[in-house]
């Protein structure tokens, strides 16, 4: 189980360092011996909400992100920003079934697999944007 804390633990380490979190509340964190789950709401430097989600298993010594649900919103919570994901529902885009809604439920375009370590480099890059 040890490399399933340590994923945790960077997770939450990689949250607590970055300067574009300004609180987090952690809604799930579970262990067991090859997989784990970590969930947590944060509120970025902005003002604005982002819950992230992410459930991996251990391969190999290897971990490998097996769902995911990052939901970027404005402050109000009323307006969407992004959502990545791998639900399996668009499976006529590219790299299915790795996509983002963008600005609307509606919007979908292609994406990649992500986890919470990778995405907090994406919000970063786009915040500093601002």
């Amino acid at each position: 189980m040890k490399d399933v804390e340590d994923h945790l633990n960077n997770i939450q380490s990689r949250l607590t360092a970055s300067p574009m979190i300004l609180e987090i509340e952690i809604v799930s964190r579970r262990e067991l011996d090859d997989r784990g789950y970590f969930r947590a709401r944060l509120k970025l430097i902005n003002h604005d909400f982002l819950e992230v989600s992410e459930y991996f298993e251990i391969q190999a010594g290897v971990v490998q992100t097996k769902e995911y649900r990052h939901q970027w919103m404005d402050g109000t919570k009323q307006e969407l920003k992004k959502r990545w994901d791998n639900a399996t529902h668009y499976p006529d885009l590219p790299n299915f079934p790795n996509h983002i809604h963008v600005g609307s439920e509606n919007q979908v375009v292609s994406g990649q697999l992500l986890s919470i370590i990778e995405l907090i480099d994406v919000i970063e890059q786009e915040l500093e944007k601002t």
